[in-house]
């Protein structure tokens, strides 16, 4: 028995949430099983042009899905479980567990994709023990987190106990009274711990992350001081802090309207599970809360991160049909932004002010605390479970060097510990734990439509046509290789360093060129009739045009060519193509030749 269990190997990789902050995903695989933890995603940067979320790449499990026995999910945030409905539709998860307002959430969302009937919800509560596969049994344990209902699990393997932390703080004082499980974090360290996988977002930061109870009396302060409207912000599935805010509202004798809809979402889950307790009479439309004093109202809003259509942006720009900014209304954002959403956020409040917003905002106020535990939350976590092995997750590059030092200041030997990046293959064993090797792990962009996969080509080009615009160019090419007329061309955001008609004039020049010098190698005759390679000629158009824009505007635009053909006429004996038809002739009486749109480069 102990030769075998000290040749086996647990193999753990991770598709993301490393190197970044999001789309959090973890493959456990043993000899043909394979078990999930977690499946979220993540939000697009400022150069991502129409996308409207970010997933990791899952071709490694779409090529072994039919090993696939189960998932896991430590709580309900969209980047631990944004992504699961995606991934449904290229392939089915035979059940997935995790905490009831997690399995609630991810109902709604399942459902709405049409993919409900590709997996099985099933909840799960404290200390349940739950089996995936033959290999695989998973305890849940309760943690602390900024939403309600969130676990650290324990993943019992052939080869010894896994602890994966999910995201954590230690909060001994939490808003709906569940207190983290420390015991059972003990037992656990007391037993033997073969490795941890730990969250490191706030590796970079000293001391203990604050309760989200003390965010209560510095809203309480700016509740009773506030003379008018009062707007709050703040993220949607932060359910203790809604909480919180519910409960001023009822104490300042406001009355709420819930604006946005995946805020609108998490408190009637929240509320039926008992995470959310408020009088029915506390929650109003906004035709009713118009009818009441300035003094009467609160508007409990998504937008905390500057989301271009969230609900406070669009009160921001003057886009919302029902609420507008008026002198005396107090605007709080109890939220930080997220890296990479600080300007978006800062041009919301700059808005809000200009329109004469009283803003609170800023890290100084203590309306906001984090749900990552920081330095010695993550000590404290090391202390109690003892593991052998550790490897830092969740956050970017310096926070896992950060933690891994941390982890080594509590004992750890450098030789125990892996900083690793998605897509590594991490083996674990009793003997060490060690990368080896690599699967693919890149990232799936889904347009706003939430439905299409933005693929690299296109971003490139929305990237090109943000930078440097686009020309189009249509050019009509007779049978004999000529023009018939000068080509059609249009400038759509291109900067000009030169006159449109001389650039013009160098176009028509260009392909005019083109076709002199190129004309004879391309068509040939063939058993008495006439063949032309015309997609050869417009690939040898392209690349010229390609080397005039770019030398003369200093620019590299994205150039549409179309190349229309006249067909063979009786002056003109040419045969274009034998076997087209009239139907394949219908446009203007030109048989048009399109191709994709090339990036000049």
């Amino acid at each position: 028995m102990s030769k075998n269990r000290s040749t086996s190997v647990v193999k753990v990789i991770p598709l993301g949430g490393l190197h970044e902050i999001g789309k959090n995903t973890c493959v456990f695989e043993y000899n043909d099983e394979i078990i999930l933890l977690d499946a979220g995603l993540a939000f697009p940067t400022d150069g991502m042009h129409g996308v409207n979320i970010v997933l990791p790449d899952m071709t490694y499990l779409v090529e072994n899905r039919h090993r696939i026995k189960g998932m896991i999910v430590t709580h309900g945030h969209e980047d631990h479980i944004g992504g699961i409905a995606f991934h449904l539709r290229q392939f089915e998860i035979p059940v997935i567990y995790g905490p009831r307002l997690a399995m609630a959430l991810l109902q709604g969302k399942l459902e709405e994709a049409g993919v409900a009937d590709r997996t099985e919800l099933r909840a799960v509560g404290p200390r349940d023990v739950v089996r995936l596969g033959e290999s695989f049994f998973v305890e849940f344990i309760r943690n602390t987190h900024s939403i309600a209902d969130s676990f650290t699990v324990a993943i019992h393997t052939p080869v010894g106990v896994i602890i994966h932390t999910g995201d954590f703080k230690i909060d001994h004082t939490p808003v709906d009274g569940e207190r983290f499980d420390l015991q059972r974090l003990a037992d656990y360290g007391e037993k033997g711990v073969l490795c941890l996988i730990s969250d490191s977002t706030n590796a970079e930061v000293p001391g203990f992350t604050p309760s989200e109870q003390s965010v209560y009396p510095n809203l309480d302060r700016i509740f009773r001081e506030a003379p008018g409207r009062l707007l709050v912000t703040t993220f949607a599935s932060s359910v203790h802090r809604v909480n919180i805010i519910l409960q001023l509202a009822q104490k300042h004798g406001r009355v709420v309207s819930v604006q946005g809809r995946s805020m609108l979402n998490v408190i009637a889950q929240a509320r039926k599970l008992g995470y959310i307790q408020c009088p029915d009479n506390l929650l109003q439309p906004l035709n009713v809360i118009r009818q009441l004093k300035d003094e009467q109202v609160l508007i409990l809003t998504t937008g905390s991160q500057g989301e271009p259509l969230s609900a406070l942006t669009r009160i921001a720009n003057g886009e919302h049909r029902q609420i507008q900014i008026h002198q005396g209304d107090t605007v709080v954002f109890s939220a930080n932004p997220i890296p990479g959403n600080t300007i978006a956020v800062v041009n919301t409040i700059d808005k809000l002010m200009m329109k004469g917003a009283k803003v609170i905002y800023g890290r100084d106020k203590g309306i906001h605390v984090s749900g990552h535990g920081c330095q010695e939350d993550q000590k404290l976590m090391l202390a109690l479970t003892k593991p052998k092995l550790f490897m830092p997750v969740h956050g970017e590059h310096r926070m896992l060097v950060q933690h891994a030092q941390t982890a080594q200041a509590m004992g750890i030997p450098p030789e125990n510990i892996v900083i690793v990046d998605n897509g590594d293959i991490v083996e674990i064993s009793a003997d060490g734990i060690r990368v080896a090797g690599r699967v693919p792990a890149g990232i799936e962009l889904v347009d706003t439509s939430r439905s299409g996969i933005v693929h690299d080509r296109v971003l490139k080009e929305r990237q090109q046509l943000a930078e440097d615009g686009i020309v189009t160019i249509a050019a009509i090419i007779d049978a004999n290789g000529a023009l018939v007329k000068a080509p059609e061309v249009h400038f759509k955001g291109v900067v000009m360093s030169i006159e449109q008609p001389t650039l013009r004039q160098w176009i028509d020049e260009t392909i005019r060129n083109t076709l002199s010098e190129h004309w004879s190698n391309l068509a040939r005759q063939f058993e008495g009739e006439w063949e032309v390679d015309w997609a050869g000629l417009q690939v040898q158009i392209e690349r010229d045009l390609q080397r005039l824009l770019r030398r003369e505007l200093q620019s590299n635009p994205l150039l549409l060519f179309m190349m229309q053909t006249l067909p063979p006429t009786a002056a003109k004996p040419l045969p274009l193509a034998p076997e087209s038809s009239p139907a394949e002739q219908t446009i203007v009486g030109v048989r048009t030749r399109k191709r994709t749109a090339s990036i000049a480069s």
